[in-house]
């Protein structure tokens, strides 16, 4: 007789749901098909290196809910994360960024563009979206992207980004936090 303990199918359970979300945000619509993300998940070591940048975070800004989502994330076993580059995507009347179109948003080259942060947005829920309907512990962090940025995880062009920490427990430690 084999036996299964159910920390090994969780871990593996895990993975196999953070997969899917890769997939998922992959094949989220983008605005005119211009695809500027960037999309891992992350294991092991760079979930700690991860928290501890978080912690940094939160005494160099004076942001308490840092330290309290590093500590939150040292839970999961695998963290699905994605990012956005900035780039126009070329239309003539627009405005969305607060530039009256692309051509002079383009002149300002670290300022959003409302489609790329707007695709994330998408790309994101629908990650979440897969870990929701496989009843997986989860929460959209943007402090995680924060740190994932400061340690050049991502390339160097994105420049927006968040993370979805995963967990299979009997309460969601992501949610009803100090």
């Amino acid at each position: 007789m084999s036996v299964i303990k159910e920390k090994e199918i969780n871990k593996k359970g895990l993975m196999q749901v953070a997969e899917i979300m890769v997939l998922a945000a992959r094949t989220a619509p983008k605005a005119r098909g211009i695809d500027t993300h960037e999309i891992f998940l992350a294991t092991g070591e760079t979930i700690k290196n991860l928290s501890d940048r978080m912690k940094e975070i939160a005494v160099e800004y004076d942001m308490p809910f840092f330290k309290r989502d590093a500590e939150n994330i040292l839970n999961s076993h695998v963290i699905f994360l994605a990012g956005t580059g900035i780039r126009s995507i070329g239309l003539k009347k627009c405005g969305m960024c607060g530039f009256a179109n692309c051509e002079e948003k383009d002149n300002h080259p670290e300022h959003p563009c409302a489609f790329n942060t707007g695709d994330l947005g998408i790309a994101i829920g629908s990650a979440a979206a897969v870990a929701m309907d496989n009843r997986v512990d989860n929460r959209i962090m943007y402090t995680v992207g924060q740190a994932a940025m400061d340690l050049k995880l991502f390339g160097s062009g994105v420049k927006v980004a968040h993370g979805i920490p995963l967990c299979a427990s009997s309460k969601n430690p992501f949610f009803d936090r100090k």
